[in-house]
């Protein structure tokens, strides 16, 4: 499970810095279409990585919640003796 998170982590930062890239590239361009690139590529190097934390805390929250609905029995054995 390790390994797999490094590699996405590895995935993401790379997807990131092509998008960084991308950015600096539309902004330099010569075109008619450049403009709305740069604003396209602007808002998913912002809106990509705020929509993950996003998904990464809903995820977290959802999956903590699930365990703590359900307690373990075995603990509460010594109470009722």
């Amino acid at each position: 499970m390790k390994k797999t998170k490094r590699i996405l982590a590895l995935i993401g930062a790379a997807l990131l810095a092509c998008m960084y890239i991308c950015t600096l590239v539309f902004a330099l361009m010569d075109s008619p279409a450049a403009a709305g690139l740069f604003r396209a590529s602007v808002a998913a190097t912002i809106l990509i990585p705020v929509l993950l934390y996003a998904y990464i805390l809903v995820a977290r929250l959802l999956k903590g919640s699930g365990s703590d609905s359900f307690p373990d029995h075995d603990q509460n054995k010594d109470s009722h003796i």
